[in-house]
């Protein structure tokens, strides 16, 4: 018989869901990842090709790169590996493939290191993670992942609560992009919630060998977007 697993304390839990939230000011709202060009090039033009596309890059580019980042730098910031924290950050800049997605990395990451600054103004002891941080500079995984760190959430509950966050913002991309109504993203979304658990325990899985940031159409059509006609988002 197996033992079921403690709760997560009620404080641990609104910090994730804090932390998913749209409302977080990092500006994840003002990208869309490559998912506007593709609705320009890549046929991407009904609620199906949208959701197909947001469930390939669930598995081709969260679960391979930034949630796996993201459980390794979790536990970095907790037995406080600071080289650890720089050696993924730099992994991080160092696999974005065009200028608009290392903006995007770099520009959440900066907005959430204000955050947890401005969050943490009484605390002395996480300042100075802060600090460290500040100092990189930050990529959005392993800013989120030192958010993360003062919680009782385990990694897997932290992947979760950042995936759910991504898609979200890219759900509310699709629906202005494609475009769709209301129900049509929150179908999108189902089938996302669906396949995140998956996602996640596929990125806890992965050595450092096997991590990976290879999305090569992705990087086409992200460099593409920098000069698309007329553009809603920053990527």
């Amino acid at each position: 018989m197996t033992t079921a697993p403690a709760p997560l304390p009620a404080a641990s839990l609104l910090q994730l869901i804090w932390l998913a939230s749209p409302a977080l000011p990092v500006g994840g709202f003002s990208y869309s990842e490559g998912l506007e060009v593709a609705v320009e090039r890549a046929g991407v033009a009904t609620e199906s090709a949208a959701s197909d596309w947001l469930i390939d890059q669930l598995r081709l580019t969260q679960a391979r790169a930034d949630l796996a980042v993201l459980a390794q730098a979790l536990a970095a910031w907790r037995r406080s590996d600071h080289a650890t924290v720089r050696a993924l950050n730099d992994w991080v800049l160092h696999t974005r493939e065009s200028s608009e997605m290392r903006l995007q990395t770099e520009q959440m990451g900066r907005s959430l290191a204000d955050w947890l600054r401005n969050q943490h103004a009484d605390a002395p002891e996480r300042l100075h993670d802060v600090a460290v941080l500040a100092a990189l500079p930050p990529t959005y995984p392993v800013s989120f992942a030192l958010a993360a760190a003062s919680t009782e959430a385990d990694a897997r509950d932290v992947l979760l609560a950042y995936a759910f966050g991504w898609a979200e913002n890219l759900v509310q991309a699709a629906l202005k992009a494609v475009p769709l109504g209301q129900s049509a993203g929150q179908r999108i979304l189902a089938r996302l919630a669906a396949a995140i658990p998956a996602a996640a325990d596929h990125a806890l899985a992965l050595t450092d060998d096997q991590r990976q940031s290879f999305s090569p159409m992705l990087a086409i059509l992200s460099a593409q977007h920098e000069t698309q006609y007329s553009r809603l988002f920053r990527s």
